[in-house]
C-alpha cells in the first residue's frame, strides 16, 4: 500500500485512532470528515474482532505521546517496534517494512483490514461544498451577552437574589440604572417590579457620596473623576434656583454615556448646589432615566423617542417659566440707570447685621495654586441692595480674646447687583483662606490663621453670615457716557469688582449692557495657571 498506507494499518491495529485519522486526511483531501468517521469505526471494529478470533492478544500498551508511541503484543510470534524511535532501527529499511507487511497479512486479521480500507475507498465522495455543510448543519444558538447581564451573572455566583443583582447593578456608577433596567426585563421580572428596585439601587449611593465628598482627603484622591465631572457639568450652576434644579435633573434623567446621577452628584457638589435641591433634582432625572429606559427596553426605538421627547418637552417649560423675568435685568436699575443719587449704602449695621444664608461655596483654583480661593453665593431674598463695585460686610462668628464680637471684615462684592442667578435675591464673594505657613513646625499654624476668610471658606449651604453694608461708592463705574473704555488691573481676589463689571456690561440684559459702546480691558495677574479666578467666564 506504500509507506503512509502501511503507517494507518500499524498505528490502527495498535490503538492509535487519532494518528491514524491524520494521516488518512493527509492521503486523501477529498475524504469528507463523516466518510473518515464511518470507516474509521468500521476499522476499528474489524480489527478487535481480529484480535479477539485470533486469541493471541495478551496485552495492549499504548501512550499518548506520539514521539514515545510503542507497543507491546504477546504472542507465540512476539513483535516489538516503536516507529518514531530512529535509535532503534528495527524497521528502518523498505525491505524490513515489506517484510512485517508479509507477517501481518499471514494472520486471518489482515483480511479484514484490508476489506476496511476498501470499504474506505468505496465511500470516498466529493469535498461537500462551504455553503451546503453550513445549511445542513443546524447550529446551537447562542445568547450573547451585554456588560449588564455579564455583571449580573457574576453576582449570581454569590447567592444573591436576582433583586439584589438589580440593586446592586443599580448602584454602580457608568452602569447605573440605564443599564439595569434591560437587565430586570432580561432576567424575567415584570416593569413595575424592575423600575423601582432600579431607582432606589441608583439612589443609594448619592445620598453618601454628598457628604463624603466633604472630606478633604476623598477629595484629593478623586480629583481626576471630579475635574472630569466639574467639565461635564459646569453649566448646571448658572441661573436661578429654579434653573439649576431643571438643568441638573435632565443631565442626569438623559441616559446617555458620562451623564447619570454619580456624575451629577459631583458635579452638583463641586458646583455648591444645595444638598437638599441636589438631592429632589438627581432624584427627578433618575426616575426620568428609568421611564425612558423601559420605553426603550419595552417599545423599542419609538417609545425612547417618545419618552425623550416628554423630558425635553418639560425641561423646556421649566427652563422658559424660570426665565420670564430673566428676559431684561432692569428691576434694580435708577432712572435713569446711570445716576447715582440712590446708590444704597449702610442698609445694615455692626449692631443690627442682615443674615444671609450660604447658596454654595465652591473652590475655583486647581491643586498647584498658592493657597485656596473660594466662590460663596449668599442669598438675601432681595433684601440686601447693592451696586457693582461696593464691598460686603462680613461678621465672623464667635468672640474675640477680649470676650468682644468678632470685628467687621470688608469684601469686594463679585456678582453685579442682580447676584450669579439674576434674581437679584443672591450676592457672591471672592475670598481667599488666609493661613500662616510657620517655617519651625513646616505647617500652617492654625493659631495665626484668618478668621473671617476661613469662615467662608469652610461654609456649607445652609450656613448664617451676618453681614453689614454695603459699603463704598469709590469704584462705582461712571455709566452715564457710555462710550467710556475701561482699563481694570487685578491680581488674585481683587479681580472680584471687575467680575461684576463684566457681567454688567456683557453677560446681563441690562440699559447699560444696551448703552455700552466702549471697550474694555481686564488685566489679571496670578502665580500660576491653576490660580486663574474665574478663568471659564472669561473664555467664554
Amino acid at each position: 500500500f506504500g509507506t503512509s498506507t502501511t503507517k494507518i494499518i500499524i498505528f490502527i491495529l495498535f490503538g492509535t485512532l487519532q494518528q491514524a485519522g491524520n494521516l488518512m486526511k493527509m492521503m486523501s483531501r477529498r475524504l469528507s470528515f463523516a466518510s473518515a468517521l464511518v470507516a474509521a469505526i468500521l476499522l476499528l471494529g474489524t480489527t478487535v474482532r481480529g484480535f479477539s478470533t485470533t486469541g493471541n492478544v495478551g496485552r495492549i500498551q499504548t501512550r499518548p505521546n506520539f514521539q514515545q508511541h510503542a507497543f507491546s503484543v504477546e504472542s507465540s510470534q512476539s513483535i516489538s517496534t516503536s516507529w518514531l524511535n530512529k535509535d532503534k532501527n528495527i524497521v528502518d529499511t523498505n525491505s524490513n517494512k515489506i517484510n512485517l507487511v508479509k507477517k501481518v497479512f499471514k494472520n486471518r486479521l489482515l483480511h479484514k483490514v484490508a476489506f476496511a480500507f476498501c470499504a474506505i475507498a468505496m465511500t470516498q465522495i466529493p469535498a461537500v461544498s462551504h455553503a451546503a455543510k453550513k445549511a445542513a448543519v443546524v447550529a446551537a444558538p447562542i445568547e450573547h451577552l451585554h456588560t449588564g447581564q455579564k455583571i449580573a451573572n457574576f453576582f449570581r455566583t454569590f447567592g444573591i437574589p436576582d433583586l439584589g443583582v438589580l440593586a446592586i447593578i443599580s448602584a454602580l456608577p457608568v452602569v447605573e440604572l440605564r443599564g439595569a433596567v434591560p437587565v430586570g426585563v432580561w432576567m424575567g421580572y415584570p416593569i413595575s417590579t424592575v423600575l423601582p428596585i432600579c431607582v432606589l439601587g441608583n439612589m443609594a449611593p448619592i445620598v453618601p457620596l454628598l457628604f463624603l465628598l466633604r472630606n478633604e482627603k476623598l477629595k484629593n484622591l478623586m480629583s481626576p473623576v471630579l475635574k472630569r465631572a466639574e467639565k461635564k457639568a459646569s453649566g448646571l450652576g448658572v441661573g436661578s434656583i429654579q434653573k439649576q434644579w431643571s438643568s441638573l435633573a435632565a443631565f442626569v434623567g438623559i441616559p446617555l454615556p458620562g451623564t447619570g446621577a454619580w456624575t451629577g452628584a459631583m458635579g452638583a457638589f463641586l458646583l455648591g448646589m444645595p444638598t437638599a435641591l441636589a438631592l429632589s433634582s438627581i432624584f427627578t432625572g433618575v426616575v426620568s432615566a428609568g421611564l425612558i429606559m423601559s420605553a426603550l427596553t419595552l417599545a423599542g426605538k419609538k417609545g425612547g423617542i417618545v419618552a425623550l421627547a416628554a423630558l425635553f418637552a418639560f425641561t423646556f417649560q421649566q427652563f422658559s417659566s424660570s426665565g420670564d423675568g430673566e428676559d431684561k435685568q432692569d428691576f434694580l436699575e435708577a432712572d435713569p440707570y446711570w445716576d447715582q443719587k440712590t446708590v444704597p449704602t449702610n442698609t445694615y449695621k455692626n449692631k443690627t447685621p442682615y443674615v444671609g444664608k450660604v447658596v454654595s461655596t465652591k473652590r475655583m483654583v486647581g491643586p498647584k495654586a498658592t493657597g485656596e480661593t473660594c466662590h460663596i453665593i449668599i442669598d438675601h431674598e432681595g433684601k440686601y441692595n447693592y451696586w457693582e463695585g461696593q464691598s460686603m460686610g462680613v461678621m465672623p462668628p464667635g468672640l474675640r480674646e477680649n470676650g468682644k464680637p468678632q470685628k467687621v471684615r470688608l469684601y469686594s462684592i463679585a456678582s453685579s447687583r442682580y447676584g450669579d442667578d439674576m434674581t437679584g435675591k443672591t450676592g457672591s464673594l471672592c475670598v481667599r483662606r488666609a493661613t500662616y505657613w510657620d517655617p519651625e513646625m513646616k505647617a500652617d499654624d492654625p493659631a495665626k490663621k484668618g478668621v473671617c476668610s476661613n469662615f467662608l471658606c469652610d461654609t456649607v449651604p445652609g450656613d448664617d453670615v451676618m453681614m453689614t453694608g454695603p459699603t463704598g461708592k469709590v469704584m462705582l463705574m461712571p455709566e452715564e457716557d457710555p462710550n467710556t473704555d475701561y482699563i481694570m488691573v487685578a491680581t488674585g481676589t481683587g479681580i472680584a469688582p471687575y467680575r461684576g463689571f463684566v457681567r454688567r456690561l456683557f453677560v446681563e440684559k441690562t440699559p447699560a449692557a444696551e448703552a455700552y459702546k466702549g471697550q474694555a480691558w481686564l488685566f489679571l495677574g496670578v502665580a500660576n495657571s491653576d490660580a486663574l479666578l474665574y478663568d471659564d467666564e472669561w473664555q467664554d
